[in-house]
């Protein structure tokens, strides 16, 4: 336009993980949480003796654990009950989110991954969005979506109005000040946001870029006006530029800033039009620039998410969603439909210390649709035992 307990020690075996990032080990692997004592004799025959896997699984013999295959899952909870292994923890920080009007978008998912590993939540939404979105949350209309893993409802903190085309109030026309739908709303431009987050909270941790509009979408590249396609530059791309350099001063040193883009920025994706493909090529291209010059200043790490489609109400604007859906159902190496929340996990995920070392990227979570070099449902490869998924 978004257990298996064993005292101190805790393990999980190679099963899928619901609504948690997880990485799988091939080999046997411990970790270790807690206050947990191996003790060796000193008397060591040989100086090559090691602790036996015989030795070790006789030690827990409470875990259930399966030593060629281990995974480690990424969850939230209080410090009573930590997470085993390597959890993603997001304790005392506060992100921002920028664009979240609904809950089914994935600026919703990412806020709510973000809440899930402990994260206080921000967000900015369009004007004149605002007073539905608003209203929505304080009658619990969004109740079922705020739903967290642990059963409680995710808080957001505070709701600032936000349109990320206009930089500062001296770039606000004339009209727009005057438009009904920006009655009753002040201090929405992104240097005012900015200065309102500073002075309500002092700083941010993690940033999220989370919207995008083309008004001329549903036009080929051809028939797209240049104020169509400045336009969508400006939305979709500059705004995150502007979004990043107004609240740089406020991000703490180490910290972390997201956006998301889409595979159209590489590839051709007809029906995609507008100026829209290049304005993600443009963002992935400035994640490059600023994770260096974000790094240099305060070591922040900035990289893009590349989604897949979701049946998200933005993403109807576009005309083709539900197509593009089944279309990578069909091709893509993992054979299921997306979920926001996927997309949510990976956000977090990339916020946390997991990710430290992890910038100017642009991280796919699309089931693998972006290694396809052909569609496989042609019929040209009809006759080629290609597999399908059996589940």
């Amino acid at each position: 336009m978004a257990t298996t307990a064993a005292s101190s020690l805790q393990l999980a075996t190679a099963r899928p993980c619901i609504s948690t990032s997880h990485r799988v080990f091939g080999s046997a692997v411990g970790m270790f949480h807690g206050n947990v004592k191996v003790v060796l004799s000193s008397k060591l025959s040989s100086a090559t003796q090691i602790l036996s896997v015989r030795s070790f699984k006789r030690s827990f013999t409470s875990s259930s654990l399966k030593m060629d295959k281990f995974v480690t899952k990424a969850m939230a909870g209080s410090s009573e009950n930590k997470a085993p292994g390597l959890p993603i923890d997001l304790k005392g920080k506060r992100a921002f989110i920028a664009g979240v009007a609904d809950d089914n978008g994935y600026g919703w998912a990412i806020a709510k991954s973000l809440a899930a590993a402990g994260a206080e939540i921000l967000v900015g939404t369009w004007v004149p969005a605002l007073n539905i979105f608003e209203s929505s949350l304080r009658r619990g209309k969004f109740d079922e979506s705020r739903v967290l893993p642990d059963g409680s409802l995710m808080e957001i903190t505070k709701v600032y109005p936000l349109d990320a085309v206009f930089d500062n109030p001296d770039d606000v026309p004339e009209e727009v000040k005057a438009n009904k739908r920006y009655a009753g709303s002040s201090n929405w431009t992104v240097q005012e946001a900015a200065e309102a987050v500073k002075s309500d909270f002092g700083s941010i941790d993690i940033l999220v870029h989370s919207l995008a509009n083309g008004p001329e979408v549903t036009k080929p590249l051809l028939e797209t006006s240049r104020k169509g396609y400045l336009a969508a530059i400006s939305a979709s791309s500059y705004s995150y530029v502007s979004l990043l350099k107004h609240f740089l001063p406020i991000i703490n040193p180490g910290g972390s800033s997201l956006s998301l883009t889409y595979i159209a920025s590489e590839r051709i994706i007809p029906g995609y039009g507008g100026g829209m493909s290049s304005a993600k090529a443009a963002l992935e291209s400035d994640t490059r620039v600023l994770a260096f010059e974000a790094g240099r200043k305060k070591k922040i790490r900035v990289n893009t998410i590349s989604a897949g489609p979701l049946r998200s109400r933005a993403a109807k604007a576009i005309g083709f969603i539900d197509m593009m859906i089944d279309y990578s159902i069909v091709n893509a190496p993992l054979q299921k439909e997306l979920s926001a929340e996927e997309v949510g996990n990976t956000a977090a995920f990339l916020a946390s210390p997991l990710a430290s070392a992890i910038t100017g990227s642009v991280i796919y979570v699309d089931n693998g649709l972006n290694t396809m070099g052909v569609g496989v449902d042609s019929p040209i490869f009809e006759k080629l035992d290609i597999p399908k998924d059996q589940h």
